[in-house]
């Protein structure tokens, strides 16, 4: 059976057991704080788990795409090194939503095992939870009682907390799981170890196939364990694993899931997939890393050095690295992977289709850049290696900056290292991390109280049609965030907008019955609540408040989201259709807009968006708006729907003429389009491969900042005479003052090779070879650098030292001939860190030439002698 057919035969199964089939979520998740990526297939139902909002069936199913790269067994820098472990998968699973419990649950995963796939129950072994003291929970015998009946008694294993229980969290919805593992080794080493002794051991052989959690309690921030009312079922099983064990392969990357891949970077590299240990890693980690990639590109998340981006940067990363490091690739070449996934699962993830062009720009930029930085890492080696040539110790301190500031990874810098004899400070290399890694950890680092309810009922967002309610509290507790203790309230109802779609939250304040306001500094969203935060607790919580969004930043924020709208619909129509938006941001001070396009956008082109807009901002369009609207019939209006995002069946529309801007859009707007004023764009630059970003203003500030250009350009004009043609007068200067700088330039060098010459009747002779110390009148570094190069260049037997002032501080270079550097008695760099003390300032470089910079020139004739005494004591040895 295909992995297509195991997919499939899945679906197939729960549907007939009455369950609602749906799409996969967003692998990429932009609307929860407290996760970057989709990790688990619960991951879309976690408000439903939580008791907020009821689900649309109480049966589901569905395959998800997951990413995970931290946790047991998924550290990036670990997958590859086995052959079941992945970034990127496909989780299988179904759901019930306070429905059947465990009964059916295990009896419909064991005959989709058994009967519809044909596994071996002999194979077979079952573990459930065996109970907790710490906890006050008893073992889950239900659930062992089932299985009894199911299976011989024999293979039922009752396992600790650690592997039998399963929770979202410090806090929220918990419960006891049932896991099923298979042993998959030979009829020979079963009888020497039965499989049940190595369940949950981290055998290669002897793994988990299915996970069946059975959410029936709720852990309450003091630790404690409260019985749910509603219990649910959630159950998730990985289909690469599955599909190795149907197809009868012992490894996950032989089966038909990556064989493509892997026959495709055989053909590009030219070595063979199982041929040596090393280069089988490689292997692996492309073929998995690629399509983590491709998913994440596709739906808009590119790489980049911050968060979500971050991730997925490191992960193309270290594909390209053992690429480059054991299969030879020199130049880019996971680029041409796309096209493999796209064919294998475009079919069932249709953003593999539609964006396969995009994601193959933007992983070859990404590719061509990681190269570039390859080269420089290289060049940085090799000064630590001139550096180190004693220690033969590359330092940990060194080897995290080029891993940090560089992105060059450890294990190539080991790698490197190696080949010329020089080892890594690992010790130092991971004190730096753990301090990186800690730092990062206490910015990010949130604690939250538990829940306090003070009223019943479900919130209501009132904000698209007024800025101020009479709201009542419905529940509120403490955040810790970087120290300092705020608070989230939520209410019954409310005006506030949350931050989301790239529009930041509102603020404002809440009025309790006395006149006593509450500052409210943010407004968020969490799994489809709206949270308002606060700097304290009201007085009475129980009190009726008046909710109160302030009314210029909301109304500059709006202006700023609707221009958005406009400009692009404005961009598709002078730029082309594939343009699609990629990221955006709206406040009340700017609009920033990333949308795909592959080259600059030219000041004409700039000037027709901006005229676009502004037109349909002059004819002052009324904002159509439609709520709870079908997305299919939105999609026919011909709604643009952004990739990566998460739609319901019942989505909002915005409109600005139908012909013009139709969107899926859940942020505020103006009522009609001359609100907005004006419009102007502040900038357009590139911000990863094949995406650029716009800064506009509109209203008040784009007038501001038109204003202020126009007063820069009457200051030049008048600086200027009042030129009738402006333009060209300054390009006419511009043209004169190069043309002067030239010949500057020039006369300069004249200098410096009449200065050169002199310099030969001032070389002395010394036993070893020749000596040069002078204090020189030099124009800039440069001279000073290139001169010392001429006479390197001239004298092979030479050790040049000069001193020079400029601007008022001082410069000293040295440099050896090649002779005298081959001879290894004079080390350049360790010698101008010496005598750079004299001029109150630091320097370094290579053993055969460095510079140095200090703030007291005056300590230029001492440096120079200092130097020229050291430099003789070494020339005479």
């Amino acid at each position: 059976m295909d992995s297509k057919s195991i997919r499939q035969e899945f679906l197939d199964f729960f549907k007939e057991k009455e369950h609602s089939i749906v799409p996969s979520a967003p692998m990429v998740i932009k609307d929860d704080p407290t996760l970057m990526f989709t990790n688990a297939g619960m991951n879309q139902f976690k408000d439903l788990f939580l008791g907020h909002g009821a689900p649309k069936s109480k049966r589901i199913a569905d395959t998800q795409k997951c990413l995970r790269v931290s946790g047991k067994h998924n550290d990036l820098e670990e997958v590859g090194h086995d052959t079941y472990h992945h970034t990127m998968f496909e989780m299988l699973g179904n759901w019930s939503f306070g429905d059947y419990f465990k009964e059916e649950a295990l009896h419909w995963a064991w005959d989709l095992l058994t009967n519809r796939y044909g596994i071996s129950d002999k194979d077979l072994y079952v573990s459930v939870f065996e109970g907790d003291k710490v906890d006050g929970i008893e073992a889950d015998e239900e659930a062992g009682n089932i299985w009894k009946s199911i299976i011989d008694p024999s293979r039922v294993l009752y396992e600790p907390k650690k592997d039998n229980f399963w929770e979202m969290g410090e806090t929220g919805p918990c419960g006891p799981s049932s896991e099923i593992h298979i042993d998959l080794r030979s009829q020979k080493e079963k009888s020497k170890t039965p499989g049940r002794d190595l369940v949950n051991k981290d055998h290669p052989e002897v793994i988990e196939i299915w996970n069946i959690v059975f959410i029936q309690f709720n852990r309450l921030a003091n630790g404690s364990l409260v019985p749910l009312e509603e219990k649910h079922v959630d159950t998730g099983m990985g289909l690469e694993r599955l599909a190795r064990i149907i197809q009868g392969k012992s490894s996950n990357y032989d089966s038909d899931i990556f064989s493509p891949f892997i026959n495709s970077v055989q053909e590009l590299s030219g070595f063979g997939y199982g041929e040596k240990e090393e280069l089988d890693i490689a292997f692996r980690v492309i073929v998995d890393h690629i399509r983590a990639v491709c998913f994440a590109v596709a739906e808009g998340q590119l790489p980049g050095n911050a968060k979500a981006g971050y991730v997925i940067r490191r992960i193309l990363r270290r594909a390209i690295r053992y690429g480059h490091s054991f299969l030879g690739f020199q130049e880019p070449f996971l680029h041409e992977l796309v096209p493999v996934i796209s064919k294998q699962l475009g079919p069932v993830f249709p953003e593999l289709n539609s964006q396969k062009d995009f994601v193959i720009k933007v992983i070859l930029e990404e590719e061509i850049s990681f190269f570039k930085t390859l080269s420089k890492g290289l060049v940085l080696l090799g000064g630590i290696f001139e550096k180190e040539k004693k220690t033969k110790l590359i330092p940990g301190k060194k080897a995290f900056e080029l891993y940090d500031t560089y992105g060059f990874p450890i294990d190539l810098t080991t790698l490197i290292g190696s080949e010329e004899g020089f080892k890594v400070d690992l010790k130092g290399f991971n004190e730096e991390m753990g301090k990186q890694k800690a730092r990062s950890r206490e910015d990010s680092k949130k604690q939250y109280g538990d829940w306090i309810e003070v009223n019943m009922g479900e919130s209501e967002f009132v904000g698209y049609d007024r800025l101020s309610s009479k709201s009542k509290i419905l529940k509120y507790r403490e955040l810790q965030e970087s120290g300092k203790k705020l608070i989230q309230v939520m209410l019954d109802k409310t005006p506030f907008y949350p931050e989301g779609g790239g529009q930041v939250g509102d603020i404002g304040y809440l009025m309790d019955s006395e006149g006593r306001k509450y500052r409210v500094m943010d407004t968020q969203k969490e799994n489809d609540q709206i949270f308002h935060i606060l700097e304290w607790v009201p007085e009475n919580v129980k009190d009726e408040f008046t909710a109160q969004v302030s009314r210029e930043k909301r109304n500059l924020t709006m202006a700023n989201h609707s221009a958005t709208h406009l400009m692009h619909a404005a961009l598709r129509r002078v730029l082309g259709n594939h343009v699609e938006q990629k990221g955006s941001f709206l406040d009340d001070q700017v609009l920033r807009f990333d949308f795909s396009h592959f080259e600059k956008v030219s000041r004409e082109q700039i000037n027709e968006i901006e005229d676009i807009v502004n037109q349909h901002i002059q004819q002052d369009i009324e904002m159509e708006e439609k709520r709870e609207f079908p997305i299919e019939e939105a999609k026919k209006m011909g709604a643009m729907a952004l990739f990566g995002e998460k739609y319901g069946e019942k989505v909002r529309v915005v409109v600005f003429d139908p012909k013009y801007s139709v969107e899926l859009c859940g942020g505020t707007h103006v009522s009609s389009t001359g609100k907005i004023g004006i419009f102007k764009i502040v900038s357009e630059g590139s911000v990863a491969a094949g995406v650029r970003r716009i800064e506009a203003y509109t209203g008040k500030r784009a007038l501001e900042f038109v204003n202020s250009k126009l007063t820069t350009l009457e200051e030049a004009s008048e600086i200027l005479k009042h030129p009738r043609d402006l333009p060209k007068t300054v390009n006419e200067l511009l043209k004169e003052r190069n043309a002067l700088a030239s010949r500057l330039e020039k006369l300069e060098r004249e200098k410096m090779s009449s200065v050169s010459s002199d310099l030969g009747s001032k070389i002395k002779k010394v036993k070893n070879g020749n000596l040069l110390a002078e204090k020189l009148d030099l124009p800039n570094a440069q001279a000073l650098k290139d001169l010392l190069f001429g006479l390197k260049s001239k004298h092979a037997d030479l050790v040049a030292l000069i001193g020079t002032e400029v601007d008022g501080k001082a410069l000293i270079g040295i440099i050896t001939g090649d002779e005298i550097t081959a001879k290894k008695i004079i080390d350049a760099g360790e010698m101008i860190r010496e005598i750079s003390k004299e001029i109150q300032g630091g320097g370094g470089g290579q053993a055969f030439f460095a510079t140095a910079g200090g703030k007291d020139p005056n300590g230029l004739k001492e440096a120079i002698s200092k130097g020229s005494t050291m430099i003789m004591e070494a020339l005479n040895k």
